[in-house]
């Protein structure tokens, strides 16, 4: 299952921090962050709930990039 979720990041090198961020969460298949769109594409592991999972991506994003928004 594949979501689409809006961010709020400052520069292009900070998106590359969420998105390795994300890809190393566990339960996420794969996400992919676009600095110019502002947005965040999460592809879900099989049987995975999104909400709980963007719980910790949101907390892992915060770790390397403390002023990233992730609109849930």
């Amino acid at each position: 299952m594949k979501k689409t979720y809006q961010i709020e990041v400052d520069c292009a090198n900070c998106a590359n921090l969420m998105e390795n961020a994300a890809r190393k969460t566990a339960g996420v298949q794969n996400a992919t962050v676009n600095f110019m769109t502002q947005k965040m594409i999460v592809e879900f592991g099989e049987g995975q709930q999104p909400a709980h999972v963007m719980a910790d991506v949101v907390k892992a994003c915060k770790k390397v990039e403390p002023d990233c928004e992730i609109f849930l």
